[in-house]
């Protein structure tokens, strides 16, 4: 597997996963719900959302 690939792979999963973190939260927020998170909790769920992203992503070459 071509390693600059799989390096740019999970730096767009990266940023990536915050936008998808926060749209959930916005959207939970609309409709009235009231999310804190710590800084440990916030770091485990962008990781855990990349990899989501990550997997779920078909990467064109």
């Amino acid at each position: 597997m071509n390693i600059k690939c799989t390096i740019l792979k999970f730096l767009a999963s990266l940023i990536l996963s915050p936008l998808a973190v926060y749209a959930v939260l916005l959207l939970a927020k609309i409709f009235g719900a009231n999310y804190e998170f710590t800084h440990g909790e916030s770091f485990v769920i962008w990781l855990l959302m990349a990899l989501l992203i990550s997997s779920s992503v078909t990467w064109k070459k």
